[in-house]
């Protein structure tokens, strides 16, 4: 039996149909999730907000709520992932300007970046260049291994021209 397609032209044009479709089905899962965990977040601060001691009862609030999603919806509602995702709605507050290229993975090292600007344009490079998580990773890494010596240097260099 020949395993060859009888015309490579067809085999090309399904096979990058079928390649298409699958890279529109992970983005608009993506996009669903990366959505999906801003409005927990949002939910968990609103809720945290009203409630009495907020460390305390945030704390214990995040550990019931992990037990119970995990029990009901399966793993990805660790009480570090909820942390996460409390953490995503004030760094990104507006839910609309959460961009569908990017994934939970870039949102979560974007995180990390304490700087609003520097977040900011991180979150634009890594659009622009069309970074993987990987890459991401890697350039901030970078920043934050060159940062306090490019400080301590700009630093020097003031204190020398006074």
């Amino acid at each position: 039996m020949n395993k060859s397609p009888s015309s490579p032209e067809l085999f090309e044009r399904v096979r990058a149909l079928v390649l298409d479709a699958r890279n529109k089905l992970r983005q608009t899962v993506n996009t669903a999730m990366v959505q999906t965990y801003w409005d927990i977040g949002r939910m968990i601060v609103e809720e945290e907000q009203a409630g009495e001691s907020r460390a305390t009862y945030g704390q214990q609030q995040l550990q019931v709520l992990s037990h119970s999603l995990t029990d009901e919806l399966g793993k990805g509602f660790s009480v570090s992932n909820l942390k996460n995702m409390r953490q995503f709605y004030p760094l990104f507050p507006i839910r609309h300007a959460v961009r569908s290229e990017l994934s939970w993975t870039h949102y979560r090292t974007l995180m990390r970046v304490e700087n609003t600007q520097a977040r900011e344009w991180y979150t634009q490079e890594a659009i622009n260049e069309n970074w993987s998580s990987r890459a991401l990773e890697r350039q901030i890494g970078t920043l934050l291994r060159t940062a306090p010596f490019q400080q301590r240097s700009s630093t020097s260099r003031s204190q020398d021209q006074h």
